[in-house]
């Protein structure tokens, strides 16, 4: 059932750009066209069929929705005969708040992935930056080693650098 209004609806903006492009003779109104089929009201797009009443009015375009005074939803036709307008106000709204649910998702899987994508970067560096520091340490500690070895060769103490100079043997 749900599909059906779903091709219906579908169906109503492909053959709406053919009903836009149809002309009606100058000076013919709406109204002109009561007793006749839904079909033919509806060839003009600024029509309102009323099934309920076999009306064909014109569509009160200073209100978005046609009051339930000039034909109620269920039962007023606009485009194609199939389609009312509680049908297409419900399909309209599942369609809409199904492109905005799908854009939010979309929009936090993006930020998500790219704060994912940073972390992932920052933990990179981060253990670059350790094993740098670890081999800092390494040859820091080697140069000490070396450097404590000279001094033991030349008999100078790691307090003072010129103690050698002060106490001569």
């Amino acid at each position: 059932m749900g599909l059906n209004y779903f091709v219906s609806f579908s169906c109503s903006f492909s053959v709406r750009g053919v009903i836009l492009a149809q002309t009606d003779a100058p000076g013919q109104t709406c109204e002109s066209r009561n007793g006749t089929s839904c079909e033919q009201c509806l060839t003009n797009v600024t029509c309102l069929w009323c099934i309920k009443t076999q009306l064909c009015l014109t569509y009160p375009v200073q209100s978005i929705l046609p009051p339930s005074s000039l034909c109620p939803l269920n039962e007023a036709r606009w485009g194609l005969c199939s389609i009312n307008f509680q049908i297409l106000i419900i399909t309209m709204s599942v369609v809409a708040g199904a492109l905005i649910i799908a854009f939010f998702v979309c929009l936090f899987c993006c930020c998500k992935c790219e704060n994912c994508g940073s972390s992932v970067f920052e933990h990179s560096m981060q253990r670059k930056e350790a094993k740098r520091k670890i081999k800092q340490e390494n040859r820091k500690s080697e140069m000490r080693a070396r450097h404590d070895e000279i001094r033991k060769k030349y008999g100078l103490s790691r307090a003072s650098p010129y103690s050698r100079f002060e106490n001569p043997p």
